[in-house]
This record gives structure tokens, C-alpha cells and sequence, in this order.
């Protein structure tokens, strides 16, 4: 009898012992809160953009004159400077042109020579009463007219002349070849595009901006460009020219930086990053200024306020328990807050805060970045 007893009791001692361990490790009934995980500087109004190193000049070129293109002595990429010739036509027809108005020149000529001479003699005449005043009116206007045809054939000998010039193709300026419109043998009309020049004195970066974010970027302000090509090098750049209007397929609005102490080795086509500090909705400053980046964002429903002193449940990473923390806040926009006195990594309660107690135990139902 006692035997039995024995092994009785030693298979109900241990199932007791569990049940209690169960019922002193159970959870299931502690609050599930919902956190944030705190990141020092994490400020959600700055934003970065992709962009592409462009010149701010850019100039399509084209013959003045039309005619068949004899020879091309750039390619797409080459450098040029002021002066060079990039292209050049056939300018037999050009030439043809100024000949023709040089020979109506001295045909002009010898009728406005015989007019003045006419003018002349009647002029003596009528002097001597020999003729009257109508008639000496009458070469007087042929005069005039002989004097206004050669004018005329003189400033279009002088168009032919310009012309002749108008043959060669040449650079304006120092830079560089984008794009090649046009080869040699072809008929092109004055006024084709041609050739692209991008003017390289001066580079600048073009970026795209959401609506969304356009009121961050205004003409004047002071950003941040990064080359990843020059091992992400960053100079200072300024906001030179916003588009008055999206586009209509992306929606986005086309920003020019310009960059007044370009990096070197920095080229045409090299893409970048740069980095806009937003603006604080409510007080219309900075959200970043030089410094201070010892804040985290978090929503209005994580301040926990009590007789004009802020603070927040912080959960213990290790027994997950609650405990408050002051906190001073300023406003960030309309639904956040910038945050300082809380350290990297801290758990941060952001809802149903007003519903919690000191040292009470919690479960995490989500922790956001």
C-alpha cells in the first residue's frame, strides 16, 4: 500500500509543480501596446533625389544658310572650344548668290551715276530758265529712286557676303559635344538642328520633386550634393530654378542646382544625390539645423503629459516594463513631434499612453523603425 502511494505522489508532485509555472510565466494577459523604435536624427522632412549633372547652357546649332553638309569634324562626346568648326556645307549656291548681288550692286550703280548726272544738267537748265520746274521734279524723283535701288542691292550684296561666312559651322564657346543631329552628304535647311553644345564653364544638377515636397524648394536654398561616381564627394549646392508647372506624366517638378565649387573630375552625365532639409509646417523654419541632430520624430500620441511636463513610456528592453521618461518637445508638423532626451534604441510607446501604468508589464505588438 505504501508502495503505491510512493509512486502516486511522484506523479502528481511534478504535474502540480507545472501547473504553477504555467500560471506565473503566462502573459496572455499583459496590454499589448503598440511602440516605436527610436533612431537619433531620423528627420522624416529632409528628403534626397536622384538627379544627372547637366550644363546650365545648352544650345542646339544649326546653319544659318541651307545646303548639303560636306564634312562633320566633331563626334558626340568631343570637347571644342570658342572658334572651332564643327560642320561644314557646300557653299557653291551661297557663292552664286553673293556674285549675283554684287553685279545688281554695279548695275545700281550705273543708273543711279546716269541720274545724278541727268539731275545735273536739268538742274543748269532750269537755272537758266530753259526748262521748267516740273520737269527738273521729274529728275529729281529718278534720282531719288536710282539712290534708294542702290542702296537696296548694296545691303543685299552684303547679306550675300554675310552668307559666304554662314558655310562653316563654328563653336560659340568652350564645351562639349552632346548630340549629333545631322551627316555628312545631307541636305539640311537653315535653322535644322544640327548639333548639341553644352556650354561646361558652369555644370548644375537637375532633379525632380513631388508635389508633395515642393514647398521645401525654393530659389536660394542651401543643399547637399553627393557624386556616388567620386566616392559620394559632397559640395554645397543652391537651388537656382524650380519649374513653375509639373510635368504632366510624372507629376513632378523639374529643380536645377547649381553647384558653385564643382568637384573635380566631375563630367557631363554623372549622376548625383542631393539631400533637401524640409520645412517645419507649423513654424515654417528649417527642420535641420547645423548640430543638432540629437532628436528623434514621434507622433502627438506618444506624449504622455502631465501638470505642463512632457514625457513617455519607455519599455525595459529586458523585462519589458514601463517606466516614464521626460522629454521636451517643439512642434515638427501637423500630426508629429521633434523629440529630445531620449537615447538610440529606445522603446517608445506611441499609443493609449494616457492608459497605462508605471511598471506595468507589456507585450510588443509592433515595433516601428
Amino acid at each position: 500500500m505504501n508502495k503505491v502511494i510512493s509512486i502516486l505522489l511522484c506523479i502528481l508532485i511534478p504535474l502540480a509543480l507545472t501547473g504553477c509555472g504555467n500560471q506565473e510565466t503566462a502573459t496572455e494577459k499583459d496590454p499589448l501596446v503598440k511602440t516605436q523604435v527610436v533612431a537619433l536624427g531620423n528627420d522624416e522632412a529632409s528628403g534626397s533625389y536622384p538627379g544627372v549633372v547637366l550644363g546650365r547652357y545648352e544650345t542646339n546649332m544649326s546653319f544659318q544658310v541651307g545646303g548639303r553638309i560636306l564634312q562633320r569634324y566633331v563626334q558626340a562626346g568631343d570637347r571644342v572650344h570658342a572658334g572651332d568648326v564643327l560642320m561644314s556645307i557646300d557653299n557653291r549656291d551661297v557663292l552664286q548668290q553673293a556674285n549675283q548681288g554684287e553685279a545688281q550692286v554695279a548695275a545700281a550703280k550705273a543708273q543711279l551715276e546716269l541720274s545724278r548726272t541727268n539731275l545735273n544738267r536739268y538742274s543748269t537748265l532750269y537755272a537758266q530758265d530753259a526748262v521748267p520746274a516740273s520737269v527738273l521734279d521729274q529728275y529729281q524723283t529718278a534720282y531719288d529712286a536710282a539712290q534708294a535701288s542702290y542702296n537696296q542691292a548694296l545691303a543685299a550684296a552684303n547679306q550675300g557676303q554675310n552668307a559666304l561666312g554662314y558655310a562653316n559651322l563654328v563653336a560659340a564657346s568652350d564645351g562639349v559635344i552632346s548630340a549629333v543631329n545631322a551627316e555628312a552628304g545631307q541636305v539640311v535647311g537653315a535653322g535644322q538642328v544640327v548639333l548639341t553644345l553644352v556650354q561646361s564653364q558652369e555644370l548644375e544638377v537637375e532633379i525632380n520633386v513631388p508635389e508633395s515636397r515642393i514647398a521645401d524648394v525654393t530659389v536660394g536654398k542651401q543643399v547637399v550634393v553627393s557624386f556616388w561616381s567620386l566616392d559620394n564627394q559632397t559640395v554645397a549646392g543652391t537651388v537656382r530654378e524650380v519649374s513653375p508647372m509639373a510635368d504632366k506624366v510624372a507629376g513632378t517638378y523639374k529643380v536645377r542646382i547649381s553647384l558653385p565649387q564643382p568637384p573635380a573630375g566631375l563630367h557631363l552625365g554623372m549622376t548625383a544625390t542631393i539631400t533637401i532639409a524640409g520645412l517645419n509646417t507649423v513654424t515654417n523654419k528649417p527642420a535641420i539645423q547645423q548640430g543638432d541632430d540629437n532628436f528623434a520624430i514621434l507622433p502627438i500620441s506618444a506624449i504622455y503629459q502631465t501638470n505642463n511636463a512632457p514625457q513617455v513610456w519607455v519599455v525595459d528592453k529586458d523585462n519589458l516594463t514601463l517606466s516614464l521618461k521626460d522629454v521636451q518637445v517643439e512642434d515638427f508638423a501637423k500630426d508629429k513631434l521633434k523629440v529630445h532626451g531620449l537615447s538610440n534604441g529606445d522603446i517608445v510607446v506611441i499609443a493609449g499612453v494616457h492608459k497605462l501604468r508605471e511598471g506595468t508589464k507589456v507585450r510588443l505588438a509592433e515595433e516601428k523603425s
